[in-house]
């Protein structure tokens, strides 16, 4: 995809943009079928970030930024109300009416996200570490992304050990049933 590369705010707002646009089609869709395709490809993308993050970037946040932990574990936190969120999405028809409901909390909830770790997490990283460290990140970014899951599993464990060790095989399980299925993400 265009813009990626670079160190791992620049990954990691390019992602960010990509979700957003994403969300404004979400928005604009003129069906259910079409929002519920969309949703699909949202959850693809945001499942790949989340799990990219909590491998790398908030470790290194609880390592090098003063008072990481606490920041951290609230980008956890949020990650995890999004997972649970995802999964009800994933699990509602495309013509049920909680659908539009359930995506508006998750536009809503993934855009304050994005706002506070713009904000203040990134800036935090970015003063706390130097130009090579923050690349280092980028590249391990990307790499987990390449073979993170595909779907929410909000009842997997969400330290970044455990999540470096299952992703790479939850990852593949996910793509193989997105492939047979024809959902994005395959």
């Amino acid at each position: 995809m265009a813009g990626h590369g670079g160190n791992v705010i620049h990954e990691l707002k390019t992602d960010h943009r990509e979700i957003e646009a994403l969300f404004a089609r979400i928005r604009s869709a003129a069906t259910g079928t079409e929002r519920k395709e969309l949703l699909d490809e949202v959850t693809v993308e945001l499942v790949r970030h989340s799990v990219a993050e909590e491998a790398h970037l908030y470790p290194a946040v609880r390592d090098r930024v003063p008072a990481g932990e606490v920041l951290a574990d609230k980008e956890v936190e949020d990650h995890a109300r999004v997972e649970r969120l995802l999964k009800a999405i994933e699990s509602t028809a495309a013509e049920d009416p909680a659908l539009p409901g359930l995506a508006a909390t998750l536009i809503e909830e993934v855009t304050s996200h994005i706002q506070e770790e713009e904000r203040e997490l990134f800036l935090a990283l970015q003063a706390a570490c130097d130009d090579e460290e923050l690349d280092r990140l980028g590249d391990r970014i990307r790499r987990a992304k390449a073979t993170a899951p595909t779907r929410p599993h909000p009842g997997a464990p969400s330290s970044p050990a455990a999540r470096r060790v299952l992703a790479p095989g939850v990852g593949l399980v996910d793509r193989v049933r997105d492939h047979l299925t024809g959902r994005p993400g395959a």
